[in-house]
């Protein structure tokens, strides 16, 4: 069925103007002001409305097998979830575990996301390193445009990395023309932290983020950009600028030490991307102090830092050093599964739900305060992101040709959030109470309107995988 969406304020990356926007076969078909329609063509009143490109959360763990647990979202749950929060497009982690084929991970999560109601990609993350993975790197990269490849730098033991492991991972991406992302900790250090923490009977919710300090995530941050470089040294007989390292997407990013080794490394020359998240912008560590094992909510790594990391993340974003918000999306109920940790910091689930709030919170504290400009907030929640994982401008824009992923939001509406009205599984949320400035009022996914009026319309299994190239 053909739709179009008349009189809206349509705002992408580098505009801003209104007009019709037509909309046939998953695809715009027209862009314009007072189109003529076929007969039969549903008519969506977007006057008085921003119209922005359908979201991409370029980070999100839909059950995801971790910590004696899984997440608690599928991808049907959690891609409900993102439509109605405004978000028509996840990259989501095929998470090997350590000794295990990449090719038989990447078919349990491929079967996993059938049930997908918008469209997904997927990072691949590298946990060990043989001939056999450098082989499943470059298949996977060749036949399934999977083109991005994750390594963590923490969870030693499990799905972490060694320096050894790594470079061989950032050699191998280099070779391919692909893009490493990293989470970045100094995973033996935590280790030490959390042991000595622990031996003095510190094992309430609170130490999470004291086992887990900011100088360990700059560190690593510095590490990785550094160790960057060793991928294209030698491979002409000479020693390589900066310019010509391995190219570094760095997840969550959270503290201002991190963003400091990111300014350094761009100063020389260096290709770092930065990616960032809502909680590491609007909380802070005092969320931990809550009382009655409700702290737990917010154990993610990287934790919720101190006052002060976040204006630096902000300003930052504002003057474009920023490229992209996730969310990180990976939930755990407290009653059920949280409570695994009750004793234990260093046992409790790590993740937080988001993807349903991503937008809205962006536009209400970034837009609407004044920190960034709406163009900029259609940068940050879709286009970098469509840009850098090579979906642009399938996805990420609006113009003839691209998917027809559109979102209207009504800056007169507002809301406030809480567990009891969210679309998921998780039960409790992390911005419990935040009160919103305007509202999601449609969410067009493939060219169909797939929530509207805080009613979802979706359909199991319409999701499409997205093989990028």
């Amino acid at each position: 069925m053909a739709l179009v969406i008349k009189n809206g304020t349509i705002v992408t990356a580098n505009d801003q103007y209104v007009a019709d926007v037509y909309c046939e076969g998953g695809t715009i078909k027209a862009i314009g002001k007072d189109l003529e329609v076929p007969a039969g063509t549903q008519v969506v009143d977007g006057s008085g409305q921003y119209v922005f490109p359908g979201g991409i959360d370029a980070h999100t763990h839909m059950e995801m097998p971790f910590m004696g647990t899984t997440s608690c979202d599928d991808f049907f749950t959690g891609t409900s979830a993102g439509v109605a929060g405004g978000t028509t497009t996840i990259i989501d982690f095929i998470i090997p575990n350590r000794n295990q084929s990449l090719l038989e991970a990447r078919d349990f999560w491929m079967n996993n996301a059938k049930k997908s109601v918008a469209d997904y990609a997927f990072h691949m993350a590298v946990t060990w390193f043989s001939d056999q993975v450098k082989k499943d790197m470059e298949h996977v990269f060749r036949h399934d445009g999977i083109q991005s490849f994750k390594i963590f730098m923490a969870y030693r033991g499990a799905i972490g990395v060694d320096d050894v492991e790594l470079v061989q991972v950032l050699d191998t991406a280099h070779s391919l023309g692909a893009l490493v992302t990293s989470h970045c900790e100094h995973g033996d250090a935590v280790v030490a932290l959390q042991t000595r923490l622990a031996s003095r009977g510190n094992l309430a919710p609170k130490y999470h983020p004291m086992s887990r300090p900011a100088y360990l995530e700059g560190e690593a941050t510095n590490r990785v950009i550094q160790l960057a470089r060793v991928a294209a040294d030698g491979r002409n007989g000479h020693m390589s600028e900066a310019k010509d390292s391995q190219p570094i997407y760095i997840v969550h990013l959270t503290a201002k030490e991190s963003m400091d080794a990111v300014y350094r490394a761009r100063a020389e020359g260096q290709k770092v991307m930065v990616e960032t998240c809502p909680q590491y912008l609007l909380l802070d560590d005092s969320v931990y102090d809550k009382p009655d094992f409700e702290g737990a909510a917010y154990v993610m790594s990287p934790p919720i830092r101190p006052r002060g990391h976040q204006e630096y993340l902000w300003n930052a974003m504002a003057n474009g050093a920023i490229q992209t918000v996730a969310t990180d999306h990976c939930p755990f109920r407290q009653a059920d599964q949280k409570i695994a940790g009750k004793d234990d910091f260093r046992k409790i689930p790590n993740g937080a739900a988001g993807i349903e709030n991503r937008m809205a919170l962006m536009y209400t504290y970034g837009v609407a305060t004044g920190r960034i400009s709406l163009q900029q907030f259609v940068d940050v929640t879709s286009t970098q992101a469509a840009k850098i994982f090579n979906l642009y401008p399938r996805k990420g824009a609006i113009a003839v040709g691209s998917d027809a992923d559109l979102v209207l939001y009504d800056p007169k509406g507002s809301s406030t959030i809480s567990a009891k009205t969210h679309h998921m599984r998780v039960d409790r949320n992390i911005f419990e109470g935040f009160e919103l400035k305007g509202k999601i009022a449609t969410t067009v996914v493939n060219g169909k309107v797939q929530f509207h009026d805080g009613q979802l319309h979706v359909e199991r299994g319409a999701g499409r995988y997205l093989k990028r190239s």
